[in-house]
């Protein structure tokens, strides 16, 4: 769990660098004219090549020892999507989501399909062990030596996702993850599931989320806060804790992070942390990981 004193020093300065690259990549591409799309995409490949986060490089392990990816990415604008589960050597998923978005029929693929995709659109390919880290070996150890468990139940590395609205007043989000330690028979979890984990709407806003996925799947919970937003009129802060209060009372435990249309954003955890930052136009930009910490977002 993301609590103070449970996370080592170096692992914890660890996430905060990596938030604030990922944070001036997606700034650099807005600050340019660039689109939220863009700067989602940039910002999630860089948490994607960093070892401290569940995505890419860094990613937890299934129970049989190997590593399988899932990403999706989505257009406010357009509300086209492109995701991919179950990937294997594509070194960034989320930039093979978005080909699946623009370059195929589809809105998602998965596994060897999409693996064969992401090789017929020369995108960037990697053996598998590049991803592998001795910190989510050890995690594999520790869960699979606890018999009580199916898998991971603490969700403890979670999902990285991406929200941007860009000059033009369009939004987009993008996710990306391993899933969860010790997943088994081919699981999928929320992060690639459009409306569940990765929703963008210009007529509401953008949600990224993570935390126990099956939850997520079941209160839709991306679509469900932008339906909130445009249905009800409620703000993005209030639409956030009123889902995820719903998905607390299934039963499920996690985040999102909320762009909206208006240009305002939010974020709602159940949990005691959660990897988060935020940059605006203006210059601001803060970096949290634990629930006393402020973004000042709402």
């Amino acid at each position: 769990m993301l609590e103070r004193g449970k996370i080592a020093p170096e692992a914890e300065q660890g996430a905060r660098d990596g938030l604030a690259r990922a944070l001036d990549a997606g700034s650099a591409v807005l600050s340019s004219g660039g689109t939220a799309l863009d700067a989602v995409e940039a910002a999630v490949r860089v948490l994607e090549d960093d070892p401290h986060f569940n995505a890419g490089r860094g990613a937890v392990f299934t129970y049989e020892g190997d590593i399988r990816l899932d990403a999706a990415i989505m257009d406010g604008a357009s509300r086209d999507a492109g995701a991919v589960t179950g990937v294997h050597a594509t070194r960034n998923p989320v930039s093979l989501a978005r080909a699946v978005m623009e370059k195929s029929p589809h809105v998602m693929l998965s596994g060897v399909g999409a693996d064969q995709f992401s090789r017929e659109q020369d995108l960037g390919q990697v053996d598998p062990s590049w991803f592998a880290t001795e910190e989510r070996r050890r995690q594999l150890d520790v869960m699979k030596a606890d018999k009580t468990d199916w898998f991971d139940v603490d969700m403890k590395y979670g999902t990285v996702g991406a929200v941007a609205r860009d000059r033009e007043g369009h939004v987009a989000a993008a996710t990306s993850t391993g899933g969860i330690t010790g997943k088994r028979w081919g699981r999928i979890g929320d992060s690639p599931l459009i409306g569940a984990g990765t929703y963008a709407d210009d007529r509401a806003c953008a949600v990224s989320a993570t935390g126990s996925g099956e939850f997520f799947i079941r209160e839709s919970v991306s679509h469900e806060i932008a339906a909130r937003i445009r249905m009800l009129g409620d703000g993005a802060a209030h639409a956030a804790d009123a889902v995820m209060a719903e998905v607390t009372a299934l039963g499920g435990t996690g985040g999102v992070v909320v762009a909206g249309a208006d240009g305002s954003v939010a974020s709602s955890f159940t949990t005691a942390g959660m990897n988060r930052g935020y940059a605006d136009a203006s210059g601001a930009r803060r970096v949290a990981i634990y629930g006393d910490e402020s973004l000042d977002e709402r």
